[in-house]
């Protein structure tokens, strides 16, 4: 089996990302099967450290950045999140390095045999795409020996593939909105029962500043529920900005331990809140004895990979990409670019995967611009332009449609000016189609 081939096996099974929303139900989620699935393979993912995020903005960028920083302090540490800019492979990552293509089909093809006993045997439902790829993600950090594996939820928090893990070191809840609402609940209250059904008795939790006090309180009830020592980053610790450029940010963060003064290589106030958020997951570690020294942190942030938020991919004119996705992101998008970039006209490209809050991006995202060109990624569940078109037409915005993410990077480019803006926003597939586009990135396998 080779990479290609191995990528083919792992979609034929149930994909939920690729799947209509309307088609998701609670019910299609169930823990034993993973269980059963990782038994028949010798339970890879017991016999290391966890630290699991959930949440519904950062969270992926707080587990990048939790995993940077162990890994400056030389721990070898995975990390497992979801969804991929260019290729499955950055999914699985052992000290910064995806998974090879090799080792993704060796892998697989191991796997093969214990996921047809597991269909067959049927007991708790058929196995998912998400499922296959989270064992995968536990047998190679099994491979490469991890000390820190670092879980990002793929969705919700309760029923999710990576919550099989019992033993985590530290769990961490970043801020809650509405999302995945055919699934999770209609309620923000809803949505962090799920989410913070993660926790673990016991376990520190680390909650990032809500922007929704009824999140708040259900993490706080949950906590004290089980008996959890409760780190709550806002109030515990301030961040002030001191300065950036095109490439990045200084800030300093002051905590109970000390007062730092930090390098992220990452725009917005958002990032700062998420930077804040995995610091204090960090020292919640050392506070229980991981040694991990504050060159260690400010090299870990420093040094961070995480491309597509709030990345400046060309000057004159601005080329910006984020993948903003629901109104609450789309607000914080907003007021980054307006925070750190100065531009004449803001042209805004957009295209979102189907079961997107289109209408409260477009709110939200309305103001900055005239001219809106709407388009939709390669991937199955990408909306049609069109609805997004109509999101922003009620708002006021003239917009155009293209079937093709190059065929609207084409217009946008031509319609913008040396001092313009153009940003790239929605659905993390329409980023890194243009990120491959301007940047001239060659992706030969998915």
């Amino acid at each position: 089996m080779n990479y290609r081939q191995a990528i083919e096996y792992v979609l034929g099974f149930t994909d939920w990302e690729r799947a209509p929303a309307q088609t998701f139900a609670a019910a299609k989620f169930d823990l034993r099967r993973v269980q059963s699935l990782l038994a028949r393979l010798g339970n890879p993912h017991l016999g290391r450290q966890a630290i699991h995020i959930a949440g519904s903005k950062g969270k992926g960028s707080v587990a990048a950045m939790i995993a940077s920083i162990l890994q400056a302090a030389g721990y070898r540490s995975g990390l497992y999140t979801s969804p991929h800019l260019h290729s499955f492979r950055e999914r699985i990552v052992v000290d910064g390095e995806p998974i090879g293509e090799d080792e993704f089909a060796r892998l697989t093809e191991a796997l093969v045999p214990q996921a047809v006993a597991e269909n067959e045997d049927g007991r708790f439902g058929q196995l998912t795409t998400f499922e296959l790829l989270t064992a995968l993600a536990f047998l190679w950090f099994q491979d490469r020996d991890v000390r820190w594996q670092v879980l990002e939820v793929g969705m919700g928090g309760r029923l999710d593939a990576t919550n099989v893990v019992d033993e985590k070191a530290v769990c961490v809840i970043t801020p809650i909105s509405l999302e995945h609402t055919t699934v999770l609940g209609d309620t923000v209250e809803e949505i962090a029962v799920e989410k913070a059904a993660i926790l673990r008795p016991g376990t520190t939790l680390v909650m990032a500043p809500q922007t929704y006090p009824e999140a708040a309180a259900v993490i706080r009830a949950r906590a004290a529920e089980l008996a959890a020592p409760l780190l709550e980053v806002s109030g515990t610790y301030s961040v002030q900005r001191l300065g950036w450029d095109l490439t990045g940010q200084s800030f300093r963060l002051a905590g109970p331990r000390c007062s730092r003064e930090l390098w992220l290589p990452l725009l917005g106030d958002h990032q700062l809140e998420n930077a804040a958020t995995a610091v204090a997951a960090i020292d919640a570690l050392r506070s229980g004895g991981v040694a991990v020294s504050e060159e260690s942190i400010e090299e870990g942030l420093s040094q961070l990979s995480w491309p597509g938020r709030l990345e400046v991919l060309r000057d004159k004119p601005l080329i910006v990409v984020d993948g903003a996705h629901n109104g609450d992101s789309a607000r914080r998008l907003r007021q980054a670019l307006r925070d750190h970039f100065s531009f004449g006209r803001a042209i805004l490209m957009m295209g979102v995967s189907g079961g997107k809050t289109i209408a409260a991006m477009a709110e939200e995202l309305a103001p900055l611009t005239d001219r809106l060109i709407a388009t939709r990624s390669q991937h199955p569940r990408a909306a049609e332009p069109e609805a997004v078109a109509a999101a922003f037409a009620a708002q006021g915005v003239a917009s155009e449609t293209y079937p093709t993410v190059a065929a609207a990077l084409d217009r946008a480019r031509a319609l913008a000016e040396p001092d313009d803006l153009i940003c790239v926003v929605g659905s993390l597939f329409v980023v890194a189609e243009v990120r491959e586009q301007v940047l001239g990135l060659s992706v030969t396998a998915s």
